[in-house]
Parts: C-alpha cells; structure tokens; sequence
C-alpha cells in the first residue's frame, strides 16, 4: 500500500514545475517514504529513487526524506544490510537535492537529538551538511556560521571528559565528535587561506568571521573544561588535545596573530563603553588560548621568544583570574597551573611594588586565598597555598611589604592572616640579618606602620581568641622574636621606641584570655559533674556545642570535654607566649612611665 503510493504521488508531480507540487504532495510522499522504510521495502525504494526519470522529482522532493531516513539510521538493533541501503538513500538525496532546503532538513535533525543520539547524528550528519555547503558556493558563511553554531550547542550538552578515565571511556563520544567537526570545519578554512592569498572579499571576510566564531566557542567547550596533558607513550592518542592543536591551526590559517590575540583582554580594559564588549574573543576562550600556550606548549612555536617572564605573567594575570574565579575543578586547576607556569620562571625579589598597581596583580592573590580557604578539594587547597607562597616570593621587598598590607586589610581568615604575618616575621628576621640593608621591615617608621596592622585585635578584650587563634599565636611570635632579637640599646627596628601602644594589644588580650579560660573552664567542671552523675540517661546522649564561634557537630559528653581540653591548652599556649613577652617589656614599660609622672 505505502509503495503504491509512493509511486502515484511520483507519477502525478513527475514533468510538472515544482511551483506547481501541492502541499499534499510533501506530506503524502514523507509518509508513504517513511511507511515504505518501516515495512522494510528499502531496497524498492532506493531502486524507485534512482531511475532516471525520476530524478527531477527527488531533486525537488528528496529533502522529505532526511527525517524518517535518518530516524531509521539511528535506531537501535537495526541489520547492517539496512542501514547500509538507508545510508545510499541519503547519500542520493543529498547529491541530488535542494542544498538550501537539504539544509534546513539535516539541522533538524541535529538539534532534535538528545542524550547519546547527539553524538550519533552528528557522526552521521557532518559529511553530508559539508557536502551541501559546499554546494552553496560564496554564499555559505551564514550557513556554514548556523551549522557551527548548531553543532556546538548540540554537543554542549555532553560531559566533558576530565579525566583520562573518562577520556579513554569517552561514553558520549565526545571525543570522537570533536574529531569529526575538525575535518568538517578544514575545507572552509582552508578556502578561506587561499582567497585571502588572492585578494579579500566581503563573503570570504564573512566567512572568516564565522569560522573564527567556532574556534573561539570550541576554546571554551571543551577545551576549556577537558583534560588535555600528553598521554604517555605507547598509548592511544589523546583527541581533545589533538583537537586543540587543530584549533591553533585553525587560528593560524585564519590569520590570527597569537600574541595579538593575547593582549586582547587588555583592549577590553580600555573600552570606553562597558556595555560594548566585544564578543569576538570571550575572555574564557582566551583564557583557554592562553593555558594551551604557556602550559601545554600547543602552538608555542607561533609565538615570539623575545618576551621577558614579567612580561607573561602581566598579560597573562587577566586570564589566571578568569579561571581561578571559577568552580569548576577543571578549570579551577588550568588557572591555577597557568599562574604557576607564569610565576617559575620570573626571579625572586624581582617585582617591585608598582605591579600590584596592575590590575588583577593582587586581585590574584586574593583569590588564591579563596581557594585556600574555600574550595572543598583537598589537594587544590594545598596547591594554591604553594603558588601562593611563591607568589610573595617574587616581590622585592617593597612588593612584599605593600603586598602584605593590602591582605591583611583585605583577609578575613585568620589563618591566612597568621601565615602571612609568619612571612613578615621572616622578612624582619632576614632584614636583621648582618649586610643586610632593607628599610621596609627593620626601620622606623615602616615597620611599626606594619606592625600596628598585625597587632590588634577587632574586637578588644570580647575578640574570640579560638576563632582568632592562628592569627594571635603567629602575632606573639612575631612580638616576642622581635624584643629578644632586636636589643634596646640597638633598636633597630623603633620597636622600643614607644611600648605603650604594644601594651594597647597585650593588655586587652590577657584580659580576654582570662576570660575565655574561665569560661571554658567552668563548661569542663559542668561536663565532669553531669558525666559522674550515676545512672544519668543523659550521659552518653549526642548534643551541639559552639566553640570557637563555630557550632559543631552533635556529640557525647566525653567528646564535648575532649574538644573544650584542646581550646584550653590554645589558650595556655597563648598565654605562655604572651608571659614571655610581658617578662621582657614590662620592666621597660614601667620605668618609661615612672619616668612621665616625674617629668
């Protein structure tokens, strides 16, 4: 029945105009088509397709078939033998059709499928879109520019693979896409190289444009987001790395300049309009552009050698932030290797104070807090500590100075904060050092400018010294190096100069401290009694406990005691310190008073 149809449907339009086709015509042929596919006459149809005669019917008609062929084509559990004769089918359609209506048919069917048949369509459906735009002559950059797009957004909706377990499984074939929609893209590229040899011309340039489009959007999906270190040898290949060398040549044969293309953040910067940004070159596909250059050495040999490591890590500090912005573990680790690789090769001590004036200079820094104090993945944290701490060590001291001042105005961590007041203490200990000439953290008036910053407390006497204990602890020590260091006589560092607005420090936190062991004490003494009340039901019961600022998970009383033990023995070791210090400046402190009264 479907085949006698198909037939009176071909024989009534055959010789006749397709102006003069009716619109029943369309649906009564994609059906009877799709009814012959089902009921497996394949063959007799491919047979009634090819006759000569009805050639000029299936030019006009042919774009009707490309939903149910390319529906049985994807179909599971299908015999070869039949997805063989579906794909002559469309393979003959496709030679002989309409271009710009095989077109608008075909990316249909890409952007109706879903799940894993996203892949499969556009494994299927690339070389026969390549051919018909082909066919479109000088006038294809839309077409080719809606194609691209189509495509990458059908192919955002897979994992990207992060791992080269995930790589090697490559479950959606991600991998293999990716692959495929290179050798679509290289005949354009290509055409677009030798017309511009030649001369340009506005559809060769428009053509460009969409093209550069793509390589820019694959910048950032998937490349941005995948893992692309070498696999060893004697492995299977890599793709997305493969990928992403095709996509630097890609650039390359377009006429792109990497180290224009670099600077383009820059030109961002400088727009006077915020609200005019140009879209051509996303910051995250620079970014991208900027990992594969520096860190996977993926097209390296294009960009010149002359540049000094200053230099890199000034242009590249934009894109760092990029990435390190984000939270994504993937992309997180690119931005944090790319600051790494920038940060090796430029000499300790070398960068002075004015390129914390360049922007996003010390906004990295602060973000490589953030992940130190925020990010839930261990080994992230632990590496941004690393970089972080190289990162201070690139600056000369008046880099190092202003940088501390800016993070401790800036962190609200009292760990970070106790870590960098550790680098101060060290910058002082090395400034003291014989030969040594360092004016930022041993003489007066920069040193006590800083120190004024790291000896305080926010909130007094009521500070809560547990929450704080990492800053307070690195303070004293820092305190207590310096009156043991730094005799009186000599007075280095004006430490000695006026010891009243150190007692402005001290004196509220022995008052907070008594407070606090008190406090903590009389919460042991209650525990102790309501755990030796016998036969007590509650005894062993699990409630909240707030130390520290913090409320902690629900617990038994002997961990409640256990936990109040260790805040204690915190405040015995600040308190320890803090003694120490008093011993050695409380002499001084009373003796310089006795001597204002008798003045």
């Amino acid at each position: 029945m479907a085949l006698e149809e198909l037939q009176a449907v071909i024989q009534r339009c055959r010789g006749i105009p397709e102006a003069e086709f009716k619109a029943e015509d369309h649906g009564i042929f994609q059906t009877a088509a799709s009814e012959c596919l089902e009921e497996g006459h394949v063959v007799k149809l491919l047979e009634i397709l090819q006759e000569e005669q009805n050639k000029d019917f299936v030019t006009c008609m042919g774009w009707n078939l490309v939903g149910p062929v390319v529906g049985c084509i994807l179909k599971d559990n299908q015999e070869t033998e039949y997805r063989e004769n579906c794909s002559k089918i469309l393979d003959l359609v496709v030679q002989i059709s309409n271009p710009k209506e095989l077109l608008v048919g075909l990316l249909e069917q890409v952007e109706e499928a879903y799940g894993e048949k996203i892949s499969k369509s556009i494994l299927l459906l690339l070389q026969p879109l390549q051919t018909v735009l082909l066919k479109l002559g000088h006038k294809k950059a839309y077409s080719v520019g809606l194609t691209l797009s189509t495509i990458i957004t059908q192919l955002s909706q897979l994992p990207v693979p992060c791992t080269n377990e995930q790589r090697q499984h490559d479950t959606y074939d991600l991998c293999k896409c990716c692959m495929a929609v290179a050798s679509f893209v290289k005949p354009f590229v290509d055409e677009v190289g030798q017309i511009s040899e030649s001369k340009s011309n506005p559809s060769n340039d428009q053509l460009k444009e969409e093209l550069l489009k793509f390589c820019m959007k694959s910048l950032e999906y998937p490349l941005l987001r995948a893992h692309l270190d070498p696999l060893p040898e004697e492995t299977e290949e890599n793709l997305l790395r493969t990928f992403a060398d095709e996509i630097l040549v890609f650039l390359l044969a377009l006429g792109e300049s990497l180290p224009v293309l670099m600077v383009q953040s820059r030109k961002k910067q400088e727009e006077t309009d915020p609200l005019q940004e140009d879209i051509k070159y996303p910051m995250n596909s620079l970014a991208c552009l900027a990992y594969l250059l520096f860190v996977q050495h993926i097209g390296i040999d294009h960009f010149p050698a002359v540049y000094s490591p200053a230099f890199f890590l000034q242009y590249n500090v934009d894109y760092i932030a990029t990435m390190m912005k984000r939270t994504e573990e993937s992309i997180l680790s690119k931005g944090l290797e790319l600051h790494e690789q920038c940060l090796l090769p430029v000499e300790d001590n070398s960068l002075s104070h004015e390129y914390l004036e360049i922007k996003n200079i010390l906004g990295v820094a602060q973000d490589l807090v953030k992940v130190m104090t925020l990010c839930p993945i261990d080994h992230l944290r632990k590496w941004s500590l690393r970089i972080f701490q190289q990162y201070i060590n690139k600056f000369d001291t008046s880099g190092k100075y202003k940088l501390f001042r800016c993070l401790l105005k800036t962190s609200q961590h009292a760990g970070v904060q106790g870590y960098i007041i550790q680098n101060i203490k060290d910058q002082v200990d090395l400034a003291l050092k014989p030969g040594n000439k360092n004016v930022w953290f041993s003489k007066y008036p920069h040193l006590i400018t800083l120190l004024h910053s790291v000896l305080s407390l926010p909130e007094g006497a009521e500070t809560d010294l547990l929450q704080n204990s990492d800053r307070i602890m690195a303070s004293l020590n820092l305190l207590r190096y310096l009156v043991i260091r730094d005799n009186e006589w000599q007075n280095q560092t004006g430490i000695w100069t006026d010891l009243f607005w150190i007692e402005n420090f001290l004196h509220p936190l022995r008052t907070g401290l008594n407070m606090s062991k008190a406090h903590y004490e009389a919460e042991i003494r209650t525990k102790e009694e309501n755990k030796k009340i016998k036969g007590a039901p509650h005894s062993e019961t699990q409630c909240s406990l707030t130390v520290g600022g913090k409320k902690l998970p629900k617990m038994t009383i002997s961990m409640q005691l256990e936990v109040l033990r260790s805040a204690i023995y915190t405040f015995d070791l600040m308190e320890s310190v803090l003694a120490r210090i008093e011993e050695l400046t409380d002499p001084k402190v009373k003796t310089r008073t006795g001597d204002n009264v008798v003045l």
